[in-house]
């Protein structure tokens, strides 16, 4: 396990211009995401769901990684088997950024992908940047059912919380940079560790600052040198 664990929310991706699901009163462009991102939206809501997310898949094609996905990229380079970067994003500009997929843990999907709708198929496949329907015809090459976003929805289990909550056991320093906190708790993760960062735009009424060594409110990609120094300080310290 990591000794530093890098959690990161959509404030690191908005500087790259990625929009966010909640960015202007539950809507993402035209479209209400309490239609198109729940448990139910491919039963209730098939085809604006599916052209949602291509539309999410298609912006991400010209969407280039920012100054903190480049240097979170570089450290876990230098310190792979010391630090884990763990994100609820959806998007691949780690991945651009130079990460390869299994260096990345994506607690919410990864928009790139699909995967079979039959739970005892669950095939997953890489589909870059195409609409659903121009992969095999939006069908299994397994199993012939129908495919889906490779994204947790709303209200679904997130299979990767457990692997979350494991690294979590053994990390000595956190590093929360972008996110509000309301989806998933990040004041926990500030006890478990002996430093923590945190770093938003401003502070949320989810996340108790007090509990972390290092507050700051600034974008990520102005505070990320500062994040830089103060990992490889703790981790240059442990050698």
């Amino acid at each position: 396990m990591a000794k530093v664990i890098v959690f990161s929310g959509a404030g690191v991706s908005a500087e790259s211009g990625i929009s966010t699901f909640r960015d202007s009163d539950g809507l993402w462009e035209e479209y209400d995401v309490n239609v198109v991102c729940n448990y139910d939206s491919l039963e209730k809501n098939e085809d604006v769901t599916i052209e949602f997310y291509d539309k999410r898949r298609a912006e991400l094609e010209s969407k280039e990684p920012n100054k903190a996905h480049k240097v979170l990229a570089d450290l876990k380079k230098r310190y792979p088997k010391e630090i884990a970067i763990i994100t609820q994003n959806v998007d691949n500009l780690f991945e651009k950024a130079g990460l390869a997929k299994e260096d990345v843990m994506h607690l919410h999907g990864f928009m790139t992908e699909v995967r079979c709708q039959n739970s005892s198929c669950a095939q997953v496949y890489e589909i870059g940047y195409k609409k659903l329907c121009e992969f095999s015809e939006g069908l299994c090459p397994e199993c012939s059912s129908k495919l889906r976003p490779n994204i947790v929805f709303f209200g679904e289990a997130a299979p990767m919380y457990e692997h979350l909550n494991q690294e979590l056991q053994d990390c000595e320093m956190v590093v929360v940079i972008g996110t509000s906190g309301n989806v998933v708790g990040v004041n926990s993760m500030a006890q478990f560790a002996q430093m923590s960062i945190l770093n938003n735009l401003e502070p949320s009424p989810a996340i108790e600052e007090q509990l972390f060594d290092l507050v700051l409110y600034k974008k990520a990609g102005e505070a990320i040198e500062e994040i830089r120094y103060e990992i490889e300080k703790f981790l240059d310290s442990e050698f």
